[in-house]
């Protein structure tokens, strides 16, 4: 007769292997802003050869992520590229409330034929013949970073907030936006097909876009200008453990240095 121990042990055994199948067998449906693709993506690798829990990631404007979750669709966790809309879910009820889990900023993107430096580029956004792009306010943070910077340029020379407002073109994050063709990034696509002259991302969309097409150039946003982009990560409250143990990894050490590794900032 096998001693009792060596049983309770082997039972214990048999249902950590049964409870990690069904957590393989149910991936973890995750919602999260365009701008965490790459980075997300590595975590989530990561944390399924931790664990062995799947996770399903879906891309997109965070604004209109949202919207999808209010009207019915099943995620569990929620990363978006501002704090707003996590909150606009917990306001509701059934949501956690959110935490910053990492930062961002604005840069400029420029086609090879613009010349600007920080110094100069208030001018040069302002100038009639440059066709300044941003993203969608409201249904992605992004655009509504980009007028938060029309603001703060008005406190630099009077009449920019109106004539920057007026001229932008909203190119990307909207629910009607063209969408770039597979494998293509979506402010390469754009900067690519000539559709702006310069384009106000965030710095690693900047980046990534410029390793894609390298002719395109990237100016930093000066310190008067600048706005910073707080990313909000949040869980349904009834979400399973694995949610919960997703968000944990995402705010640990190793999540944080894949997030900094790909230009993001520490919360």
């Amino acid at each position: 007769m096998k001693p009792i121990a060596f049983i309770l042990g082997a039972v214990a055994l048999t249902l950590t292997g049964c409870a990690m199948i069904e957590q393989s067998a149910a991936p973890l449906p995750v919602y999260a802003a365009g701008s965490l693709r790459e980075a997300l993506t590595a975590i989530a690798a990561d944390h399924e050869a931790r664990s062995g829990q799947k996770v399903a990631l879906t891309f997109g404007a965070s604004g209109l992520l949202r919207e999808r979750i209010e009207k019915g669709e099943g995620a569990a966790v929620f990363a978006s590229a501002d704090t707003e809309h996590p909150q606009r879910l917990a306001a509701r009820g059934g949501w956690a409330p959110p935490q910053v889990f990492t930062r961002n900023s604005l840069c400029a993107l420029t086609a090879a034929h613009i010349s600007a430096t920080p110094d100069t580029l208030l001018a040069t956004l302002l100038r009639a013949d440059v066709r300044l792009g941003i993203s969608t306010p409201r249904a992605d943070p992004s655009g509504d970073y980009a007028l938060l910077l029309f603001r703060k340029a008005e406190a630099v020379r009077a009449g920019s907030q109106a004539a920057l407002e007026t001229k932008a073109l909203k190119l990307t994050g909207g629910a009607d936006s063209p969408k770039p063709p597979p494998g293509r990034g979506t402010y390469a696509w754009v900067m690519d097909e000539g559709q702006a002259d310069v384009f106000l991302t965030y710095c690693t969309n900047a980046v990534a876009a410029q390793k894609e097409v390298p002719r395109l150039k990237i100016v930093q946003i000066p310190p008067e200008l600048q706005v910073g982009a707080a990313y909000g990560l949040t869980s349904r409250s009834d979400a399973p453990p694995a949610a919960r143990a997703f968000v944990a990894y995402v705010l640990s050490e190793p999540g944080q240095a894949v997030l900094q590794r790909y230009g993001f900032g520490r919360p």
